[in-house]
């Protein structure tokens, strides 16, 4: 990796407002997309990202058979608070640099361009990994829905066609530009608040029985296959993490939102608290409400949260929770396909992907990413068609969105801990917690990049094999072989509009 830079000169922190576009011309980009997002905007994407009625929902199953009640929740409360200290340290970059591409950018300012290229791509796979995650797990809800309903039997072909129809809906929401994102973001943040309350209310109300205080807080469950209980508690904590991710995209939309420079970290940082408090709660009240351990975790619906709300509620109140369920993660794939494609964007428009021409191009009408979009929910979908023949894959999805952009939301949190003084903080800013926080925030990301790669079922073969390892190692193998291919192309502006690349040939691409 190159020496570290000088950094590009950032507001004093004493500034309260400033003007975003001229911020952004002096990171080097012209202001070509609509700045129309307000701060509660910013805050609705990355809650909606994170989505706790899609991460908790979708991955609740492994939780149960991956360390039981007692990782999920006491794995969510210490996971949440280092993830606090992620977001907090990553929220005082993306102050100092307001930009769509977001994480590579700040790398790029901070540590020269191979980090900044590396993080792209780490970013990247990441991101296209929380699409495919996100809309695969609300396809399976979608078929346990019809189930409920019609007696509909899900196979892996009808999934993947379910899921192909959501990928195809988001793709075609996104291109009606960014206001209506917004508004469809603001709903959620209502949307997923009300239906965490309707169903933690109803499965505390409605069923005769709960279980007690020690199994909820204490019992722990293994059928892994893996002898090592510590091993299969620290696998276990996927759950926690997978969900806590995608709170990136404040920081992605920040040349469409309003004072940026303050409302993309306030947004990451309360997407991640209001979060953490929603996400307990619902865990508490799905793991008292279970009535047969057993039948939950080998359910005929393929999801579990599903049979816990049909053993307690009958068929139709299941239903009606599982459809509030399925419009949250459709909320969810939704904000996701829209940080994706900023990322596709950003990353094209300082020429860093294949066919870079095509994927920064913008809509003159609705001031949106078109092509960008398309390529977002087509990589997706490439990456879930593994699922069509292994059980497991989905797992391997989940842990690539994972291994792929958490290492990404570390490193310009590193080089700004290596910069030192050198680094001019934005108006958002943590003063003398700066350090503590941030190392803590590299400790935690090194220790579960690390956590993820491993091997979560054993024995260890074709069909339960983690690979989002061999998704990584394929990633950096390729990127690699790229960067000696694009790397005259590829580049951030290294100073005001203007110089740098030539940004009239990237306004060429405004169609």
């Amino acid at each position: 990796m190159s020496p570290t830079p000088e950094p590009s000169p950032v507001p004093s922190p004493g500034l309260p407002q400033q003007d975003e576009e001229q911020r952004l011309r002096e990171l080097g980009y012209r202001p070509v997309l609509a700045r129309r997002m307000g701060g509660f905007g910013n805050f609705a994407i990355s809650f909606s990202v994170i989505s706790i009625l899609s991460g908790c929902m979708t991955l609740y199953g492994f939780g149960l058979n991956t360390g039981g009640p007692a990782v999920m929740l006491w794995g969510w409360a210490g996971v949440g608070l280092f993830v606090l200290c992620v977001g907090l340290a990553l929220a005082e970059v993306t102050s100092a640099y307001p930009t769509s591409g977001a994480l590579y950018y700040m790398a790029d300012r901070l540590g020269g361009r191979r980090w900044g290229w590396y993080t792209g791509w780490l970013n990247l796979l990441g991101l296209l990994g929380a699409i495919a995650g996100i809309d695969y797990g609300a396809a399976l809800f979608a078929g346990a829905f019809a189930n409920l309903q019609w007696g509909f039997v899900p196979t892996p072909g009808t999934t993947m066609l379910i899921f192909c129809v959501i990928l195809l809906l988001h793709a075609v929401l996104n291109l009606f530009g960014v206001r209506l994102v917004s508004v469809l973001n603001s709903v959620s943040v209502w949307w997923h608040l009300a239906g965490v309350a309707l169903i933690v209310g109803a499965l505390v109300i409605v069923p005769d029985r709960h279980r007690s205080v020690s199994f909820v807080f204490t019992e722990f469950v293994n059928e892994t296959g893996w002898d090592n209980q510590v091993y299969v508690a620290a696998v276990g904590l996927l759950l926690a993490q997978y969900t806590f991710s995608g709170y990136d995209a404040s920081a992605h939309l920040s040349e469409e939102t309003s004072h940026a420079s303050v409302a993309a970290s306030r947004g990451i940082v309360r997407a991640i608290w209001v979060s953490w408090l929603a996400g307990f709660v619902l865990l508490a009240g799905l793991t008292f409400a279970i009535q047969d351990y057993d039948a939950t975790r080998t359910t005929d619906t393929g999801v579990p949260p599903a049979q816990i709300m049909l053993d307690g509620l009958g068929t139709d109140g299941a239903s009606a929770l599982l459809l509030v369920v399925i419009v949250a993660q459709l909320f969810c794939g939704n904000a996701e396909v829209a940080a994706a494609s900023r990322m596709v964007f950003a990353f094209s428009r300082d020429g860093a992907l294949p066919g870079s021409h095509l994927w920064r191009k913008v809509s003159g009408r609705t001031q949106t990413p078109v092509a960008a979009v398309w390529l977002s929910v087509s990589v997706a979908c490439v990456l879930a068609l593994p699922s069509l023949y292994s059980a497991t894959a989905y797992n391997a999805v989940t842990a690539i969105n994972v291994i792929g952009i958490t290492p990404a939301y570390a490193i310009p949190v590193l080089l700004r801990l290596r910069a030192g003084d050198r680094f001019r903080p934005g108006p958002w800013h943590l003063g003398r917690w700066s350090r503590p926080v941030g190392w803590i925030a590299v400790g935690w990301v090194a220790c579960v990049t690390v956590l993820f790669c491993l091997p979560q079922a054993s024995p260890v073969t074709v069909g339960t094999m983690n690979y989002a390892s061999v998704a990584l190692a394929v990633v950096l193998v390729l990127a690699t072989i790229w960067w000696f291919v694009a790397r005259r192309s590829y580049g951030t502006p290294s100073a005001a509009y203007g110089s740098g690349r030539d940004q009239a040939d990237f306004a060429e691409g405004i169609v």
